[in-house]
């Protein structure tokens, strides 16, 4: 009966040493309020020059990975994560837009990250020049857990 007393108390140990894994359940967090940060809400990027994405990415468990969508924004759409609308130009119909959408990596064990992520935005492709105007700059982050966080931003793409 003791044998299985201290066998029976050994079961319930283990399993409740299981159970007692803490579960994430916060989402992560997109930090654009640092001084570095760009591009912001209404800030313009340039055709045929490079730019460096900066935020701070933050989980508080760890960090997964990132990434970047920028679309036109001709038909004045929005997103349900933009920050403020800025004065847009008058709508129009898209003939080469640029886009852009990029994956990043966080490096394993990371509960924040500053972005340093240099993007290139071309003049045109081989259709001609990229239209200029109104774009989205959207941001996905996504922690280990599989949370996930969004940002949109509303900027305006010209050549010099």
């Amino acid at each position: 009966m003791k044998k299985l007393f201290i066998l029976l108390v050994m079961v319930v140990f283990v399993i409740t040493a299981c159970n007692n894994k803490e579960i994430d359940d916060q989402k992560p967090e997109i930090d654009l309020n640092i001084p570095a940060a760009f591009p912001l809400n209404c800030d313009t990027l340039w055709l045929g020059e490079p730019f460096t994405f900066k935020a701070l990415l933050k989980d508080n468990a760890e960090l997964g990975s990132f990434s970047i969508d920028i679309h036109h924004n001709f038909d004045h759409h929005s997103h349900t994560t933009e920050a403020s609308a800025c004065e847009p130009d008058p709508e129009k119909t898209p003939v080469n837009p640029f886009v852009f959408i990029g994956d990043f990596e966080i490096p394993a064990g990371q509960t924040e990250y500053m972005t340093d992520t240099v993007i290139e935005i071309p003049e045109g492709n081989n259709q001609g020049e990229f239209d200029e105007g109104d774009y989205h700059f959207f941001i996905s982050l996504t922690d280990r857990e599989g949370w996930s966080a969004q940002k949109g931003l509303s900027i305006k793409i010209f050549k010099r």
